[in-house]
């Protein structure tokens, strides 16, 4: 990409659409284009390809998407497919309308099959039953791949899609309803910490800045710490202990967003779709057990108290580790170790 070429980043506020644009600044990028939600709703097609045909980029990144958690997705499951489906539907459309040749679309290690061999590579696609606790976005996600490809086929274009596992780090969600698990497990352990110091201003400051979700931010008394710690219990957050989701024993692979972010670009700048194949993987080629993490998110933050786990709730997929031998034979691999990484992410939650 030339450092003038005009990009468009889509979801530009997202957690891996603002991490694409930091990594695009740092590289000399300066004709970035972005629009906000209230700016440009990409579930609507008419203004979107309006958009598309009056800007007419040269690039484009579609990171928009309406993401979330097991119980988001179980939710929501509407929701996620239908928003999920009409993001890629009209932004890949109006791309190739408005003459955009280059498009990288961010999907999700959620579209393989929920029994796929680990670790999972890029041919297992299609090639089982979706996990249904998140089978709408799965659908939705491949859907938006497979179009990338028909496109490329139909029209020459160099439509790339890359699935990342699970990512955290500057500007996640930390709703505790709708946020991912290691987001929601900083929160969880942060909060924790609060009520075990008794530090009321820090808990108001906290549930001030961020909804906790599940409809009970409206029943909180923030100026006391008895009410703030009922709230607390009945989410599983005390001030000796924090209940997690399901058994704890399901592996996670995680990767930090601005590896992500580095990884697209290098991919954009450097290939065809047709040198690296329909879709790529991107992890950091390491998993853990969910109470693994647990106990090291505990660690970073210095909460004292105990981790239990709630058995009655759904595990998701018992692994979910991706090859990302691809990725890494195209001279790109991760650098930021997972306990940096959470070391960076609380410290930016801390310093919001």
């Amino acid at each position: 990409m030339k450092k003038n070429a005009k990009i468009y980043v889509a979801g530009h506020q997202g957690l891996v659409g603002s991490s694409i644009i930091r990594c695009l600044r740092s590289l000399g990028y300066a004709n970035i284009i972005t629009k906000t939600h209230d700016e440009l709703d990409l579930t609507r097609q008419e203004p979107t390809e309006h958009f598309f045909l009056k800007e007419r980029p040269e690039y484009v990144f579609l990171a928009a998407a309406k993401v979330g958690g097991i119980l988001a997705n179980m939710r929501y499951p509407a929701e996620f497919i239908y928003q999920n489906i009409a993001i890629s539907c009209n932004v890949i459309h109006a791309a190739y309308l408005s003459g955009t040749l280059n498009l990288l679309n961010l999907g999700s290690s959620c579209i393989y099959p929920r029994s796929a061999p680990q670790p999972i590579k890029e041919e297992y696609l299609l090639s089982g039953e979706l996990e249904p606790t998140n089978e709408p976005y799965a659908i939705a996600k491949i859907a938006a791949l497979k179009m990338c490809r028909y496109y490329n086929a139909q029209h020459g274009t160099n439509y790339i899609s890359l699935m990342p596992t699970n990512l955290y780090g500057m500007n996640d969600h930390f709703n505790l309803e709708t946020s991912h698990v290691l987001p929601s497990l900083i929160r969880k352990f942060h909060l924790a910490k609060l009520l075990r110091t008794k530090n009321v201003s820090g808990l108001r400051s906290d549930i001030e800045r961020e909804p906790l979700g599940f409809g009970v931010d409206d029943t909180i008394d923030i100026h006391s710490l008895d009410s703030i710690a009922s709230v607390l219990s009945g989410l599983g957050i005390t001030d000796s202990s924090i209940m997690l989701w399901g058994s704890g024993e399901v592996r996670r692979e995680f990767l930090h967003v601005d590896e992500l972010a580095s990884a697209c670009v290098y991919i954009m700048d450097k290939y065809h779709w047709s040198d690296i194949g329909e879709i790529i993987n991107i992890g950091s080629g390491n998993d853990l057990t969910i109470n693994e993490i647990a106990t090291i998110v505990k660690g970073i933050v210095g909460f004292e108290g105990e981790i239990s786990n709630d058995y009655t709730k759904p595990d998701g997929m018992i692994r979910k580790l991706v090859d990302n031998s691809r990725i890494q034979s195209l001279g790109w691999k991760p650098s930021i170790s997972l306990e940096e990484g959470i070391r960076i992410t609380y410290a930016w939650y801390l310093s919001r």
